[in-house]
């Protein structure tokens, strides 16, 4: 495997979005945490939330795009320079979530609360939005197939449910086909026990690449 899969091995992406909200001197900041796959996308959720908190003072934003972060935006909308946006960024790149846009809104309690205060209210809006949120690893491995007769079959399926694995597709006829995605660090050790399970009757096929979400 070269340098650049090493890389991308693996990152944490949005599975589902949530809602968090937090009060500090009855300013109410609500943060709405959603996936997004493109910019376009992540726009359209911010003017969205816009939309539907049109009476709020600020809608502050930040996403995130891509595996390696190759796309970050953030807003104040009318904060103070940098006691918004950035924070609620950095909030999501501490977490190396990946393909995610936020958006708080502010509804003025009447009281300032300064740079630091700003700060820490959007910073912890965010977290609560994530607390609320599901997230899940991305995993780049191997697409095998694996093609045993049915006295195999059971054997394979306890052995992949063992190590975390879903059959993604399967194929029942005079013999089996089962495609599973493997972890690089998991094949190795799967092929063997594979391979020891059936007495070498299951033939091993490898059919590319790919990520696939592991949900664990």
């Amino acid at each position: 495997m070269d340098k650049e899969k090493e890389i991308l091995e693996e990152y944490r992406i949005l599975l589902e979005g949530g809602e968090g909200e937090i009060v500090e001197k009855k300013s109410r900041f609500i943060a709405t945490i959603r996936p997004v796959d493109s910019e376009e996308e992540a726009v359209s959720f911010i003017e969205e939330m816009k939309k539907k908190y049109w009476d709020a003072r600020h809608n502050c934003s930040a996403f995130v795009v891509g595996p390696r972060a190759e796309l970050t935006r953030c807003s104040d909308d009318g904060e103070p320079s940098g006691t918004a946006g950035r924070p609620m960024l950095e909030v999501l790149l501490g977490e190396e979530i990946r393909n995610v846009a936020v958006v708080v809104t502010r509804y003025f309690g009447g009281t300032l609360l300064g740079t630091g205060g700003l700060v820490r209210a959007y910073t912890q809006a965010v977290k609560e939005g994530l607390k609320n949120s599901k997230t899940a690893v991305m995993r780049y491995g191997t697409v095998l197939d694996l093609h045993t007769d049915y006295n195999g079959v059971g054997k394979i399926l306890y052995l992949l449910e063992k190590q975390g694995l879903k059959v993604e597709d399967s194929e029942y006829g005079e013999a089996v086909r089962l495609t599973v995605t493997v972890p690089f660090a998991k094949r190795e050790a799967l092929e063997k026990e594979v391979v020891q399970a059936t007495a070498g009757k299951c033939q091993i096929e490898k059919k590319g690449e790919s990520f696939f979400v592991d949900k664990d």
